[in-house]
């Protein structure tokens, strides 16, 4: 391991399998989840806990559009979310690649004040370049995996729940009744047999893509720039910049809206980002009281 890059906790880097520790390992992989094109279907959700044998959460419904989950948690290791809007129509609508349910051609429609549109998202923990959830971890339950994932170790977990609010994303969490923490493992086991995970083997439009995190972010640019092309400005991609505050996210986005309409932070930046300054702060606060009371003795001794 360099020696500029031991214990960094923030920053970009470019190799956080190598920086954990191994010496050969796999090109790190990730997930590009593509929202222009997600259909809101849930396959996803079903498959991610059919493979990982997860507890249901709750069948009712939310409220909150077709939404039964809710969010992320310890029991919903993929989220479907489905944001409903009111927007201006365009001059035509914008084929955005989707399958069509009508005749070659028929997909414009004419102007009009405006129209609802519907935001669906299949959210996932970040596997983020420097992640806070195992910096903080106190037994070693979270680590850095060969592929440069994230992975709890549910048998050295002690459910301390530190993790949980270190996440700048929200996605970790304590399972009730059982009490240790859990979250997306990015199919470790399926992967490290040559599969895919079992959210992108089951989704039916590629929303979600898996595979090389490099050839992800190029594949993922070139998307943008598509739809760019066809009228639609507001595309971007969110989580894929390796100078961002977590250092580039293993699970990335391209959106169609700014991220907190999707319940993502606008910003994150990993929590642990200041604990070197922090301590620098505290042992020259240690300092200075100790020379206050060294001082106060030797005052003393003086009368």
């Amino acid at each position: 391991m360099p020696e500029d890059s031991a214990n960094r906790l923030s920053g970009p880097l470019a190799d956080p399998a190598g920086e954990a520790g191994y010496a050969e390992h796999p090109e790190r992989v990730g997930f590009f989840t593509d929202t222009s094109v997600c259909i809101g279907c849930k396959a996803c959700e079903v498959a991610c806990k059919e493979w990982n044998l997860l507890p249901e959460d709750g069948l009712d419904l939310t409220g909150m559009s077709y939404d039964n989950t809710g969010d992320l948690g310890a029991s919903t290791w993929r989220h479907v979310a489905f944001i409903e809007q009111e927007v201006p129509r365009r001059g035509t609508e914008v084929d955005l690649g989707m399958p069509g349910t009508g005749p070659p051609g028929g997909q414009t429609t004419p102007t009009d004040d405006g129209t609802v549109r519907w935001l669906m998202s299949s959210d996932v923990c970040k596997h983020c370049t420097h992640a806070a959830c195992l910096d903080v971890c106190p037994t070693g339950a979270l680590i850095r995996t060969e592929h440069g994932t994230v992975l709890v170790q549910d048998d050295v977990c002690n459910g301390c729940g530190y993790c949980v609010p270190a996440c700048p994303y929200g996605v970790i969490d304590i399972r009730p009744g059982d009490g240790r923490a859990f979250k997306c493992t990015l199919c470790q086991d399926r992967i490290g047999a040559g599969m895919q995970p079992a959210c992108a083997t089951a989704c039916p439009t590629e929303s979600i893509q898996y595979g090389p995190l490099d050839e992800l972010r190029e594949r993922a640019q070139q998307r943008v720039d598509d739809l760019h092309a066809r009228g639609v400005p507001e595309a971007r991609l969110y989580g894929h910049e390796p100078t961002d505050g977590v250092g580039g996210d293993g699970a990335f986005f391209l959106l169609l809206d700014e991220p907190e309409v999707y319940g993502l932070p606008p910003d994150p930046v990993v929590t642990t980002r200041d604990l070197p300054s922090m301590w620098k702060h505290a042992a020259a606060a240690a300092g200075t009281a100790a020379a206050l009371i060294a001082a106060c003795f030797a005052g003393r001794r003086a009368r």
